[in-house]
């Protein structure tokens, strides 16, 4: 159950890139808040668990009062999280406790960002924080540029055509490669049939009536 922060350190570098990924002091700020005789759950290293982790004690019965060695485990759930700056959602393990902690920030992203460095006590959890923080430091430095509204009509207006286009085009292909639905199928061949029997109907009307139906030979039948 062992987790040194050494080799916490330089996994959180190789899976940044190393140290040229980082922001200025980052790493720094890292060795000093990552302890060297640490100790967390194996468990703990592919989620965040917000200082949740097992503890021990005794199981005390009512009677005798004897005493029997027990833990508890952390109540940890699946969750997809949703990150604005990678507008995508994250698959972690996580506790009650840091979804309460996330709900209460405003989110993963600001849960990550509020957090300080030596709560950080899972290697997932370091290696997102830093990781945001880079990404938030790229878009402080990129450049607003700011549309008239008439402008912003047009790009809103070529985005739907170019929507149109994808959609109109995906069904094409898939005509293409189907040979239509079942459902037109259906349709195509219940309108043929319908165009064959009033075609009979047609001819049958256009050619008279036979004599064996001629209404003197009905009347003298009954």
């Amino acid at each position: 159950m062992a987790f040194r922060g050494k080799e916490m350190m330089k996994k959180l570098m190789r899976k940044v890139g190393g140290e040229k990924n980082l922001a200025p002091g980052v790493k720094e700020s890292l060795k000093k808040c990552v302890p060297d005789s640490r100790i967390v759950m194996n468990r703990a290293k592919r989620g965040l668990f917000a200082g949740k982790h097992i503890q021990f004690g005794n199981r005390v019965s009512e009677d005798g009062g004897n005493k029997t060695r027990r833990n508890w485990k952390p109540n940890v759930q699946e969750k997809r999280l949703f990150s604005y700056i990678m507008d995508r959602h994250i698959r972690v393990k996580v506790t009650t406790h840091a979804l309460r902690c996330i709900d209460k920030a405003g989110g993963i992203d600001e849960y990550l960002l509020k957090t300080p460095y030596h709560k950080m006590d899972t290697e997932m959890g370091l290696y997102w924080k830093t990781k945001i923080e880079k990404l938030y430091e790229e878009l402080g430095q990129t450049e607003v540029v700011f549309f008239t509204p008439e402008e912003e009509a047009k790009l809103e207006q070529d985005f739907k055509d170019m929507k149109l286009a994808q959609r109109a085009t995906r069904r094409e292909l898939r005509r293409q490669m189907y040979g239509g639905s079942s459902k037109q199928k259906q349709t195509e061949q219940g309108s043929a049939d319908t165009q064959e029997t009033a075609e009979e109907a047609a001819k049958i009307l256009s050619e008279g009536i036979p004599n064996e139906y001629a209404p003197e030979d009905l009347v003298a039948n009954s």
